[in-house]
């Protein structure tokens, strides 16, 4: 069953272009598609630490696509806040967003404490965040950017805004 989501939102906004943020995890069911649900608090520890995890493309360690500015756990999930990199790939994402080919978030991490779930999957409690990731296709359906800054007014966009 595909899941509705908020629509993209596209943010002209000149000194924060390739600005994003969106749920990188939504808390309780449904499960992922590795049958995995996240309890609230399940990031706590991690986010107390102060470190900030990678935001890479695709989980892929040598495709660093920007930085991570801020994470918080909410009601609903793990809100995040970024900025892409005026790198190659980081500008393809930039794009790809505002094109709305892409939308997804997925995160990396070692599960710390869990329990059974009966349907045989696991509540997560606990989670060591490492990184978190632009995907076309993320595990979790409800785990999307949902603002883009552009900090720009190109066709493509103006074309987009009419549309919607």
């Amino acid at each position: 069953m595909l899941e509705r989501t908020a629509p993209l939102q596209i943010k002209f906004a000149p000194g924060d272009a390739g600005t994003i943020s969106g749920y990188a995890s939504v808390f309780g069911s449904p499960a992922d598609r590795h049958g995995d649900v996240i309890a609230p608090g399940a990031f706590a520890e991690s986010l107390a630490s102060g470190d900030k995890p990678l935001m890479l493309w695709s989980h892929d360690l040598s495709e660093p696509i920007g930085v991570w500015t801020s994470l918080k756990e909410d009601a609903k999930g793990l809100l995040v806040e970024g900025k892409l990199s005026d790198t190659t790939r980081g500008r393809e994402a930039r794009t790809l967003l505002l094109d709305g080919a892409l939308n997804g978030l997925s995160i990396g991490f070692r599960v710390v404490d869990f329990d059974e779930l009966p349907d045989g999957g696991r509540l997560l409690k606990q989670i060591d965040l490492a990184e978190i990731s632009l995907v076309t296709l993320p595990s979790a359906s409800r785990a999307r950017v949902t603002s883009v800054k552009s900090g720009e007014i190109t066709p493509r966009l103006l074309e987009s805004i009419l549309r919607e």
